[in-house]
Formats: structure tokens, sequence, C-alpha cells
């Protein structure tokens, strides 16, 4: 267990910038920081808070020792440092959660421990289960996971270049571009036991406890999340769910069709572009 010199704000460099009344936090997946909300934040600040921060694997965070592979490989040690996070920042109720990727299970996870904490769940590209079962379809099999997290093993900096291009919409190469530093920023070290914990998740059983309202935002072409992910996730959570389809390839609308994102946040959460 890795213990925290200073406070979860500082390690995490959270920031809240912003002047809304209510208070939106966003959360970044595998191998990003907070800069993928770059290009969503001019408009969200004008209706929110915002707060941002970086998940401790990140090659944004300078300490190494924060990052545990035995702590972190469960997304409920990352579910309890969002909660943490919150309430060292006196943020303890009814907060928009946007989760990206593997931060909308943790969002998941953190409403049902803490029920009161967000009033509405985005689940950007969000998966329960990346593998095939039965009659599930994750989108992969078990052999080609093996493949992926062997060549993050093997050839780090050769599947930094490559992985963004099947993830991101290469008709965006800046946006490809933006993933690969974030990838190339994080310590190998720790994007092996990282990419286990996420591509061998299995978090299926906690939908039905989600109660917090939420909303699943799904593009319509994503390597990584098929669209029966989202459909699967709207019936199994028990608070009100509903999907919405943003025109793009690609696992990354806030940054390929940021305006389309936008406006389907603007829709559901009821502000103005």
């Amino acid at each position: 267990m890795v213990a925290l010199e200073r406070s979860l704000e500082a390690a995490m460099n959270a920031r809240i910038i912003g002047s809304g009344s209510e208070t939106m936090v966003l959360g970044h997946g595998f191998g990003g920081d907070q800069s993928v909300w770059d290009k969503v934040l001019p408009c969200l600040t004008k209706h929110y808070q915002v707060v941002l921060f970086d998940w401790t694997f990140s090659g944004a965070v300078k300490d190494p020792n924060l990052f545990d592979p035995l702590k972190y490989s469960s997304y409920d040690a990352f579910a309890d440092d969002l909660i943490a996070l919150l309430d060292e920042l006196h943020l303890e109720s009814s907060l928009v959660f946007v989760g990206h990727s593997m931060s909308g299970m943790i969002g998941c996870i953190a409403s049902i421990k803490r029920p009161q904490l967000f009033n509405r769940i985005i689940l950007v590209a969000a998966s329960p289960r990346y593998i095939n079962i039965d009659d599930y379809e994750g989108g992969f099999d078990d052999a080609t996971i093996d493949g992926i997290i062997s060549s993050i093993e093997s050839d780090y900096e050769n599947w930094t270049s490559n992985f963004p291009l099947l993830v991101v919409d290469n008709s965006d190469p800046i946006s490809v571009n933006k993933l690969a530093k974030c990838l190339k920023r994080m310590r190998h070290e720790f994007a092996v036991p990282l990419a286990k914990t996420v591509f061998r998740s299995d978090e299926r059983d906690i939908l039905d406890k989600v109660t917090t309202p939420c909303t699943i935002i799904q593009t319509t072409n994503d390597i990584v999340v098929p669209g029966s992910v989202a459909d699967y996730m709207q019936k199994k959570i028990k608070g009100k769910s509903t999907v919405e389809i943003v025109n793009t390839n690609g696992h990354f609308p806030q940054l390929t069709a940021h305006l389309e994102f936008l406006a389907v946040l603007a829709g559901v959460l009821g502000f103005e572009i």
C-alpha cells in the first residue's frame, strides 16, 4: 500500500475551473490524462464548475510511487480514490460524472458505494467487459486480448504508435497524435498491469446496483466497444438510462466529434452550446 504524503488533489493534479452553480467531474480513460477534455472545456466551463484530474497511472502524474499495480488490480481502488478526491474537494453530492472508457465503470462503482454522490452519470464509450462470453458480445476474444497485452509487454513504443490509429478516427490526425503522446508518457511498468486490469475486467454484475440515472454515449463505429455493449448496459442498469449515438469513428468522441458530443450533453443536461 502506498501512503500519500500529500493531498490527493495535488497528487492527481486536480483542478476546478468554470463558474456554474452545478459541478461536473471528468474522468479520463486508459493511458490518457485530463487533456483529452481540452476541446469540450470552453463550453462546459460556461455552465459548470468542472473538476479535472489525472489517474495515478497517467504520465501527467509526476510521482511514480502513487501507482501500485496490486492495489489497482481492480476498479474498486480507483472508485475509492475518486470518492476520496471529491471528499477532499468538499464535493460530496449531486454531481454530474462524465466517465470515458474505464472511468465509466469506475463512476458506476463509486455511485454504488456513495449513492448520493452523483445525480447523473455519463458513460462515454464505456464497457463492463471487453471479452466475449456465452451470449455476451464484448468485442474481443481471449486470444486477441492476450495479443494486445503481449504487444504492450514486448514493444511498448511500437504499440503506443499503432494503437491510437485503431481507436481514434484517422481523419483527425491531431487527435491520433494526442493519444499517442499520452500513451508514450505513461510508464511501461504501469501499462502492462493496467491493461490486464482493464481488458480482463468484468463488471457486468454491478450494473443492476447502479440506481443513478445514466446516459450512455456510443459512437457509430468503435473497435473497442461494439454497439451491443451500450444496449446491454441500458437494459442492465437499474437507474433510468438512455443511449445516445455520436456520429464518429473510434473510441474518443470528445476529441473527434466534440461539437456533436457537446450537443448530446447539452440535450441531456439542459444547457445551451
